[in-house]
């Protein structure tokens, strides 16, 4: 009798260990390299189970966006770039905080805090000039050579370790370029993000099902977005981050994965992460403009600097050849771009020519520009 109880008393034990252990884990969703296994939800609905959305949303302006302009009904978001301390993303994010300062407390703005995520591990001299979370980097080898697979990691460890007063985050890049002040434009539990042409979950159906299973509902859960830019709101986030790094270490480790994404399996990661989490994302066209392909600002809130821009003298692209005239950010991998950079030639698109007015005003009222 005595020794029934005893195992009885030990099972016991056994099992609420184990139930607390799985709940802390669950809630703290620490990096593992495994699949990731939420179920649930992290939208503000008070449904039980995922969002399901057969057909994304794609809308023009929120409704309700004109309410949310008054101070006393604000949605304020932290704005949040990952950074390494390379010259090259060094000079990009002083650029986007210059920009970002200016735009802040101009009317229609619901932009917050700013924090640049800096995953080299250490402070760099700019700390005090751009308002900086130290994020270590990965273990060496880890990211195969894939240095953009820090930026889950980053983000992970800012949520879990920084006081972000904000309900909402905006994740931005060094490359971006903030024209006019941004609203909240994310709405009814539902992220706001750009739609990019180049992420096709359909094309990839079958690679996306071992990292999105069927239980999970359609493949259109996915959206066509990366993580940038994205507005989200903190708490959805907190969940999908350790599922966006785990993911996308399991897509770098999968030859098929990653052979179809390349350069852009972190991004598939974030989309697949927040369908996981059942955080659907009104796809938001007007968010940025990619100079040279889109050549109007219009209504657009961010210039995305990430293609070279290439013109003839008489100011005809010539993308894919060198133009006479150029401004390409990979031209300054290793050294600033220099003041006063030379205007296009007449006839080069506006979004080309604010992009250069801009970085040239940054740098020139920006301290001590230079490395």
């Amino acid at each position: 009798m005595g020794c029934g109880n005893f195992f009885y008393i030990l099972t016991v034990t056994f099992s609420v260990a184990l139930i607390t252990y799985n709940v802390i884990i669950s809630a703290n969703a620490p990096l593992k390299q495994g699949f990731p296994g939420p179920r649930h939800s992290s939208s503000s609905s008070s449904s039980s189970s995922p969002r399901i959305f057969s057909v994304d949303p794609i809308i023009k302006m929120p409704v309700d966006r004109s309410k949310s302009s008054s101070s006393t009904n604000k949605r304020l978001f932290h704005t949040a770039v990952t950074a390494s301390d390379s010259v090259y993303n060094t000079w990009q994010c002083r650029v986007m905080y210059y920009w970002f300062k200016k735009f802040k407390d101009e009317p229609g703005s619901e932009m917050g805090g700013f924090t640049r995520i800096l995953h080299s591990g250490k402070p760099d001299k700019f700390i005090h000039e751009i308002p900086t979370f130290v994020a270590q980097p990965l273990p060496s080898g880890m990211d195969q050579g894939y240095i953009v697979l820090n930026r889950p990691w980053a983000f992970v460890q800012w949520l879990q370790k920084a006081d972000i007063k904000e309900d909402y985050i905006l994740m931005a890049e060094p490359d971006h370029v903030i024209v006019k002040p941004i609203p909240n434009l994310s709405k009814d539990g539902l992220g706001a993000a750009f739609p990019f042409f180049y992420i096709e979950p359909k094309k990839y159906k079958s690679t996306l099902r071992k990292f999105f299973p069927e239980d999970k509902g359609p493949i259109t859960n996915i959206d066509p977005i990366g993580n940038s830019p994205v507005i989200v709101g903190k708490e959805s986030l907190k969940k999908i981050a350790p599922t966006w790094m785990n993911v996308s270490l399991a897509m770098k480790k999968d030859p098929e994965a990653d052979k179809a994404f390349g350069w852009v399996l972190e991004m598939y990661a974030y989309a697949v992460a927040s369908a996981l989490h059942g955080v659907g994302n009104i796809l938001y066209k007007d968010f940025m403009i990619q100079p040279p392909w889109d050549t109007e600002i219009g209504k657009k809130f961010i210039i995305h600097y990430t293609y070279g821009c290439d013109y003839d003298l008489k100011g005809k692209l010539t993308y894919g050849k060198i133009g006479e005239w150029r401004f390409d950010k990979r031209s300054f991998d290793n050294v600033y771009p220099p003041k006063n950079l030379p205007l296009p030639p007449p006839g080069v698109p506006e979004s080309v020519v604010t992009l250069v007015k801009m970085v040239n005003e940054a740098s020139s009222n920006i301290p001590n520009w230079g490395p």
